[in-house]
């Protein structure tokens, strides 16, 4: 997938679980355009991770044995957690 395709990166940031749209959903909105390229292709990296994988990921059960993959799994976090939610998300 091409790092600039920013319509195929935002469907494939809409997963089958509600808790993962609710912290990839808003990283990309206002965070992935501010990602160098090799942090953009990092995140559409880790988007081809399963969905149990992610989950337990970005909810603290667990981490991918990828270092690079850890980093971004990190970064998306605490930009989340920065910005905080959005108004509307629910929270989990």
């Amino acid at each position: 997938m091409d790092i600039n395709d920013k319509s195929r990166i935002h469907w494939a940031c809409r997963r089958g679980m509600l808790e993962l749209d609710i912290a990839i959903m808003p990283f990309f909105k206002y965070e992935y355009d501010s990602l160098s390229d090799e942090d953009k292709a990092l995140f559409i990296r880790l988007l081809k991770s399963d969905d149990p994988d992610l989950f337990n990921w970005l909810m603290n059960h667990g981490e991918p044995a990828d270092a690079e993959l850890k980093r971004m799994v990190q970064l998306i976090q605490t930009r989340n957690r920065q910005r905080g939610p959005e108004r509307g998300a629910v929270a989990i």
